[in-house]
């Protein structure tokens, strides 16, 4: 395998964006809304923001300083104000959002420019953008400057007071769905990437139970040719081995008999489409009978 090791200090800025954006990604995407001391509105997407917290309930976000060392109109809002609206975007809306990030001159609404549906706030002034299928109304509670240099980011720490949801994007418990929120996320370059049914995918969580781990599988399921690392992944989080009746069992079943006929790689694609069709325990009894075969 071959490494490109690179030092980041020997890059020009816009070399290290690249490799880091296209890197750490993809990344959720705030549409922050905010006011002037004045009043006047502005909106615009920030792609370094995360969920910091959920007691009290935290997001952050970074505006990074421009090429000319000023701040974004966002950073300056909020420093006069204390106060944004987080807004979520997903598809349908993708290309407004974009439209929205264009360095438009203090004072124009990018509401306006984008076609958008601006929404009056509860508690803060920043109205919320009506598209958007989640908004947060929120308190800055600091913003920490990481540098002066273009480039450098200001951490935007902010509290969330309310949060606003779309009926629509609600499942049958009144949560939101993930299957039908269509979210996006920015990733390097001009891509992006859509979080829709498709791709969307579930891996039982490993602190609900306390996973065997790969390293109490035996050594030809660990070292097998056809099981991929994430194969392994989900065999380590079972609680347990299965015992060696219901490994015996299986042998009656006619497509395993066959597969055993065939050799322990027939066996192992043979587990390896149990396991991706959700079915761990019977793969795991199939791979152990495999073992048992050797």
């Amino acid at each position: 395998m071959s490494i490109k090791t690179i030092d980041p200090n020997a890059l020009s800025i816009p070399e290290r964006q690249i490799y880091l954006q296209s890197a750490v990604a993809p990344r959720p995407i705030a549409f922050a809304s905010t006011v002037d001391a004045e009043g006047n509105v502005n909106l615009s997407p920030f792609s370094y923001f995360n969920l910091f917290g959920s007691n009290p309930p935290i997001l952050v976000f970074s505006p990074s300083v421009k090429r000319d060392r000023s701040f974004k109109n966002s950073h300056e809002n909020i420093l006069e104000t204390g106060e944004v609206c987080i807004n979520i975007v997903n598809y349908p809306m993708v290309e407004q959002m974009s439209l929205a990030s264009t360095e438009y001159d203090k004072g124009v609404n990018e509401f306006i420019k984008a076609g958008l549906t601006q929404v009056p706030s509860t508690l803060i002034q920043a109205p919320r953008v009506g598209e958007s299928p989640v908004a947060f109304e929120c308190k800055v509670l600091q913003v920490l400057p990481l540098g002066t240099d273009p480039g450098a980011g200001n951490l935007v720490i902010c509290h969330v007071l309310l949060m606003h949801m779309q009926e629509q994007y609600l499942d049958e418990h009144g949560h939101l769905d993930t299957t039908k929120l269509d979210l996006v996320a920015r990733m390097g370059g001009n891509w992006y990437t859509r979080a829709s049914r498709d791709t969307l995918f579930e891996i039982p969580k490993p602190n609900q139970n306390k996973g065997i781990g790969i390293d109490a599988l035996p050594e030809s399921i660990r070292n097998s040719t056809i099981l991929t690392g994430n194969n392994l992944g989900r065999l380590g989080n079972t609680e347990t081995l299965p015992n060696p009746e219901e490994i015996v069992a299986l042998r009656t079943v006619p497509e395993v008999a066959k597969a055993l006929n065939e050799g322990l790689e027939t066996l192992h694609r043979l587990a390896q489409k149990r396991l991706e069709a959700g079915y761990t325990e019977e793969a795991l009894k199939l791979l152990m009978l495999g073992e048992k075969e050797v």
